[in-house]
């Protein structure tokens, strides 16, 4: 980075975090100018590296927090993770299993989009993996510089062979500002709802320069829903909700029975819930759920056999100890009451879940434990009766699976 530039830039988030006197406020103007500008360099395509050994190799990776899992419909299994850090460090690996997830490959997947020739770091920095119902493997995520700019933007990528020995990417393609972290939803109708959170700015201490950013995008803030009628070849905004404490907002879908879109939200108060009525269109003032949850992401979902699934931290619905008891949840009635309570993961250090329901109704459900030192992906596969018994105690059911471990540090 030349010195002037570092210079530049390091004055900035000093400045960014002083009170401005009137006059001021034309320097400011010009300062924001400049990072909007040095933000437009997130809206390049990164490069999707399909042949990424030896560089990322366990051994050169020191982190790991879970993306997502997914299975094709030949049964690979796909799981992704972020390795650099949870900041502007960030970058996706992703990896295969073709025994269930007995054994896992190494990387065969990386998107890094890091530079010696960038000003600053650019991160891709949260996602997901999802199999669509023509059987394509989704790749989402997002890409901004420093954790956050003030826009970021969600970018996705489709591979149409992904159980074929070289499964083949299309070129990114950026949807929409901001940032998408669960699946989406796919509605009775045959609609794909599609959750986007463009978060309030700054998000955190390495944002600071970009304070101010692109105020033409305030209006916007918050749990968006994007929706698709054409099996994801366009995407359009449908609608919008700001949920008060917003916390990255997490936000995930379920359709009611009685048609009706159920969203649940990560606040820095607690899972917070809105309704639409109209298939996604508007939305209800938000409230509190009834789900005591910690800080942290969530996955909930429904079933083939019409219950929903719900994933969260503690052994009850109304209680948890931060980040520890990831225990699975079923309800018969829309989430109103829930049964069961099948334990992980017991341990502390342990997050963000995410999964999937296979034809034979397993459940895969990945998470991750101890970032910073362990850096662990995990999944737990395991059925209703499994849940409702509290115990692994079906056939197929496993708990504390290894998916990947960094080794760079051991």
């Amino acid at each position: 980075m030349p010195r002037i530039l570092l210079a530049f830039l390091l004055f900035s988030i000093h400045m960014a975090a002083q009170p401005a006197a009137p006059e001021d406020l034309h320097t400011r103007a010009f300062e924001v100018s400049l990072m909007e500008r040095i933000a437009d360099l997130a809206l390049l395509p990164p490069v999707l590296n399909t042949a990424p050994l030896p560089q990322y190799d366990y051994d050169q990776l020191d982190y790991g927090m879970t993306i997502g899992i997914a299975r094709t419909p030949g049964g690979r299994l796909w799981a992704a993770w972020v390795a650099g850090e949870d900041g502007p460090k960030a970058f996706f690996v992703v990896a295969t299993s073709d025994d269930d997830g007995a054994t896992w490959s190494k990387p065969r997947l990386v998107i890094d989009a890091q530079s010696p020739r960038l000003p600053m770091y650019r991160g891709v920095l949260v996602g997901n993996l999802w199999t669509d119902p023509t059987g394509r493997l989704w790749l989402f995520f997002s890409q901004s510089m420093m954790q956050f700019d003030g826009r970021a933007g969600v970018w996705m990528t489709v591979c149409d062979n992904p159980d074929d020995p070289a499964p083949r990417w299309s070129p990114p393609r950026r949807i929409w500002h901001g940032f998408t972290l669960n699946k989406p939803t796919v509605l009775s109708s045959g609609e794909w709802l599609l959750p986007v959170s463009l978060n309030v700015n700054p998000v955190s201490r390495t944002s600071a320069a970009f304070e101010g950013a692109f105020k033409e995008l305030d209006p916007y803030r918050g749990a968006n829903v994007f929706v698709s009628v054409n099996q994801g070849a366009d995407w359009s905004r449908l609608g919008h909700v700001r949920f008060p404490n917003a916390n990255w907002d997490e936000h995930m879908m379920i359709e009611k029975k009685d048609g009706g879109i159920w969203m649940l939200a990560r606040t820095s108060k607690g899972l917070m819930q809105s309704f639409s009525t109209d298939r996604g269109k508007t939305w209800s003032e938000p409230s509190a759920a009834a789900i005591n949850h910690p800080v942290a992401r969530f996955h909930i979902r429904r079933l083939a056999s019409g219950r929903i699934l719900l994933i969260k931290h503690g052994d009850t619905i109304d209680s948890h100890e931060g980040r520890s008891k990831l225990t699975a949840w079923l309800s018969s009635d829309d989430g109103l009451t829930w049964a069961g309570g099948l334990m992980l993961d017991e341990r502390t250090g342990i997050s963000y879940p995410d999964g999937f329901q296979a034809p034979d109704g397993y459940i895969y459900i990945s998470y991750d434990r101890n970032r910073d030192t362990d850096g662990e992906i995990l999944f737990a596969k395991f059925n209703e009766d499994d849940i409702l018994s509290r115990s692994f105690s079906s056939p197929q059911a496993r708990a504390k699976v290894l998916i990947s471990r960094p080794l760079k540090n051991r």
